[in-house]
């Protein structure tokens, strides 16, 4: 995969970069971490530029955070509410959590959009909530456009600095990529804790 992504990179430069960052949102076992960096080492040997990257690779990041912000847009949250109705036995929740979890993005949806295009992985997936609950697209774009443009402009200059030794982006991402896992993680447990107690309290 890394070495695939490089050569389209080599060989069709900005265009290559767009191409691998628009896929990269559809296809998220693309990681933008080999593709930001490796565009970062290229300024170094080719006749890109650090603005070319940067620019170039946020567009094609929008490009595919809009393809799925209406992929989620045409799968609404009535016409998936009637496919868990119509399916209880597959689906592990009913209409009435997807309503409440639909009314807890509409709430924090906005910051949502926003810090999870900082998230490995979840960066990609995030704008499928985004298009199912009606998010305003000027607002979306907008955000969207925010968190992306602080995740490759740190990645990129990342791999200008490190130039040819660019490939230890990998271990630090990793120790990043866990430290966000599990600030999550704790996140949700808290979250967790804090609904059981409020729901005991009501008894």
């Amino acid at each position: 995969m890394q070495n695939w992504i490089m050569e389209v990179m080599e060989q069709f430069g900005y265009a290559g970069i767009l191409l691998m960052m628009a896929l990269e949102n559809l296809f998220p076992p693309i990681p933008s971490e080999v593709i930001l960096p490796f565009g970062g080492f290229m300024t170094s040997y080719t006749s890109m530029t650090f603005t070319g990257v940067l620019v170039t690779s946020t567009t094609g990041s929008l490009l595919g955070a809009v393809i799925l912000y209406v992929a989620g847009r045409m799968l609404s949250v009535e016409r998936l509410g009637d496919m868990v109705d119509r399916h209880r036995r597959i689906f592990p929740f009913k209409k009435k959590d997807l309503e409440r979890g639909n009314d807890w993005f509409l709430k924090y949806g906005p910051w949502t959009v926003l810090f999870c295009r900082m998230i490995p992985l979840v960066r990609s997936v995030i704008s499928i909530p985004a298009g199912m609950t009606k998010m305003n697209v000027t607002l979306f774009t907008t955000l969207t456009l925010i968190g992306t443009l602080i995740w490759n402009f740190l990645l990129v200059y990342i791999g200008v600095l490190l130039g040819n030794s660019w490939t230890k982006i990998f271990y630090y991402m990793e120790i990043y990529s866990s430290i966000v896992y599990l600030s999550l993680g704790a996140g949700i447990l808290l979250l967790l804790v804090v609904w059981i107690r409020n729901k005991m309290l009501k008894q």
